[in-house]
């Protein structure tokens, strides 16, 4: 089995990598600019250096691969509402690109990271994957479209697609230090240091938190193992404020920080919750594991 990972060496594509480094054969496409090299240290796997908008590049990367893990984007929302453009292009024209290229090579599958960003601020809660698309920012705008790029591949019978909606992901090797930090690593890491943990927006906020571990098997499932295309949620199932979670991250730290609130984010949602049911549906198992990968992730971050 031959394996292509565009983002292979960002946060959720390097635990795909691991994954399956021992029964595959894996190729990561990469250009650096949000992944990090180290992420694959200590994994088997082959590095091409390049972006998803070079055809050459990735028409080189996708020969002889059996499958494909499209990781590779602009995964910022605060970001994508900078430089919309730069999204759409990498987001949009990316993906287009990448689908030509597997639907070229022969590619048995590919798995298409999407987001619950593009349910937007619809108050019906939990999310489920019928529900109209109201995305409020250009990364969840980018995302719907290149879903809608999967199915018209799949439609036409020109390559075999899933779609997966990540939630709110978290774990190991998930910069904390980024401008854009996702809220687990930057409380964990300012936890730590006993600095104010500072909170966007009142933070009752609520967020479907999800161990990247699953999201990888996740990901490797629907790909590799089930007939199924689509679209599908990849969740906790539960939601939780980010209060709440802060100061679970204040215990699990031993942490005496205090919580600060700021301006809310442009583009951020107020509430979130997914219907994990479809997932289930697929055959796809899990256990409710939030508090041990919680446990975890400090663990590690307290180690570095």
């Amino acid at each position: 089995m031959k394996i292509l990972v565009t983002g292979g060496a960002g946060f959720i594509g390097s635990h795909i990598v691991e994954q399956l480094h021992t029964r595959a054969e894996v190729r990561v496409l990469d250009n650096l600019a949000s992944g990090f090299r180290h992420n694959l240290d200590g994994l088997r796997c082959e590095f091409i250096a390049g972006s998803v908008l070079d055809r050459i590049v990735v028409r080189q990367a996708m020969a002889n691969v059996d499958y494909v893990f499209h990781l590779a984007a602009m995964v910022s929302v605060p970001e994508s509402v900078q430089q919309p453009e730069r999204c759409a292009e990498i987001n949009t024209r990316g993906t287009s690109l990448v689908l030509e290229e597997a639907a070229r090579a022969g590619v048995k599958k590919l798995a298409f990271s999407s987001s619950a960003a593009i349910y937007g601020n619809s108050p019906v809660m939990p999310k489920v994957e019928t529900m109209s698309p109201e995305p409020t920012s250009p990364y969840g705008a980018t995302k719907l479209e290149g879903e809608r790029l999967c199915e018209q591949f799949t439609l036409q019978g020109l390559l075999a697609t899933v779609a997966l909606r990540y939630f709110n992901v978290f774990g190991p090797r998930q910069n904390p230090r980024s401008q854009y930090a996702a809220a687990v690593p930057a409380f964990i890491e300012r936890a730590l240091r006993s600095e104010p943990l500072v909170i966007h927006g009142d933070g009752e906020q609520t967020r479907d938190f999800v161990p990247v571990q699953m999201v990888a098997a996740a990901n490797i499932f629907l790909a590799t193992e089930s007939a199924a295309t689509g679209v599908f949620n990849v969740a906790g199932g539960k939601a939780i404020t980010i209060n709440q979670l802060a100061r679970q991250i204040q215990d699990l730290a031993g942490s005496a920080s205090e919580l600060q609130h700021g301006v809310e984010r442009a583009g951020d949602v107020k509430h979130s919750c997914a219907n994990i049911g479809r997932l289930r549906a697929a055959g796809f198992v899990w256990p409710d594991d939030f508090a041990t990968r919680l446990r975890a992730t400090v663990d590690f971050l307290r180690a570095k």
